[in-house]
């Protein structure tokens, strides 16, 4: 009985239960949650193990954030702390060939010097650019469903707009990106082979 109690609360009521030391508000919030947090982390990495190791870390946190200050949402929380983690995964994972790469370097041309660091900041101001030039109503639910993260109904109700609208604009934008993005990458990988084919 105690927890069909808890499941009829709002996300936002389970955190302030949470911020007072309640555990089974935190439990509600895990069965509610985990599942969703799990199916991106899995997206993402392909790999069942390293979802599950990862996913259990956000909820730790959520949970030691959760007791130290009131969290305003509780999803938000949650897709931004994914995000985060799989960055940070991501480049643990390339470490060890960053390494390799940069050894490689020092080895042949006497210089420590990877271009990592250039090309990720190159990459994220080029993201950044193209979404301010995507059109204004495309931007707007562009950017409420993959910073915000909002599902498409919830986007159509706060635009008044159909799933199906939000749908397209998405789909719309994500082929614009995709095309420019390719450009610089291929950019990126014609450099890498010129840079093979004189060594």
């Amino acid at each position: 009985m105690k927890k069909s109690k808890y499941r009829v609360y709002t996300d936002n009521e389970l955190a302030e239960l949470m911020f007072q030391g309640d555990g089974n508000a935190y439990a509600e919030l895990y069965d509610r949650y985990f599942a969703v947090i799990y199916s991106f982390n899995r997206r993402m990495l392909h790999d069942d193990d390293q979802a599950e190791d990862l996913t259990q870390e956000i909820f730790m946190a959520l949970y030691e954030s959760a007791t130290q200050t009131s969290i305003s949402s509780v999803r938000s929380y949650l897709y931004q702390s994914a995000r985060y983690a799989l960055i940070d995964h991501a480049r643990k994972q390339k470490s060890r060939y960053d390494y390799l790469a940069g050894l490689q370097d020092y080895y042949q041309k006497g210089v420590w010097s990877t271009d990592d660091t250039v090309i990720e900041r190159d990459l994220q101001q080029l993201i950044e650019s193209e979404i301010d030039k995507l059109p204004s109503k495309m931007r707007a639910i562009f950017e409420l469903s993959r910073k915000h993260y909002l599902s498409n109904k919830e986007i159509a109700d706060n635009l008044n707009l159909s799933e199906g609208t939000v749908r397209q604009q998405i789909h719309n934008a994500l082929v614009r990106l995709r095309s420019r993005l390719t450009c610089f990458l291929l950019l990126q990988i014609t450099g890498l082979l010129s840079w093979i084919g004189h060594s």
